[in-house]
């Protein structure tokens, strides 16, 4: 685990084609909001910002969930999320899944967690995220863990990393500066 951006980590970083996340903890601050047939979630404005800002440089984005959600589906539609992926199961073969799909490798993947059903994937990613309020087992698994907690804006944490790696951030900074 670190926090600081090393050589290697900016090497890995610098690879990435593919931000993939799980939603409840990293996207959100894993509260759950249930009242008669309605749900309701919480998701950090800038997060999504990050998240556009990804697909416009050319990443592809998904969301990887264990928890189908009718609030997660309507922000992932919202932004215009590539892969939303919703139903119980082992997570390592659904991005294997999607890896097929796309073309990509481990080696090109970001991937966030936060619990249990995250770890296979964070063992297998080029860049392996975690965020500050994330189980001990899964910030060990990580190359990096946020300074900000789940739903706070740590997945624009992590857009940010990749986004400088890749020497794409000043010049987004410079258009939305003009």
């Amino acid at each position: 685990m670190q926090t600081e951006i090393t050589k290697e980590l900016n090497a890995r970083l610098a690879k990435v084609k593919l931000f993939l996340c799980d939603v409840d903890g990293i996207l959100t601050d894993a509260s759950v909001f249930i009242g008669l047939d309605h749900e309701i979630k919480r998701f950090h404005i800038r997060d999504g910002l990050g998240m556009l800002m990804l697909r416009k440089e050319g990443i592809q984005v998904g969301w990887v969930s264990n928890r189908p959600s009718t609030a997660t589906a309507l922000r992932a539609e919202e932004l215009k999320i590539d892969f939303l992926v919703q139903d119980k199961g082992n997570k390592v073969q659904k991005v294997e899944k999607l890896l097929a799909q796309t073309g990509f490798n481990w080696d090109e993947v970001c991937y966030m967690g936060d619990d249990v059903v995250d770890l296979g994937v964070l063992k297998r990613v080029g860049v392996a995220a975690s965020v500050a309020n994330a189980i001990t087992e899964a910030k060990a698994a990580a190359h990096y863990v946020t300074q900000a907690e789940g739903g706070h804006g740590a997945v624009r944490e992590v857009v940010e990393l990749i986004l400088k790696a890749q020497n794409r951030w000043d010049r987004l900074v410079a258009e939305h500066s003009a």
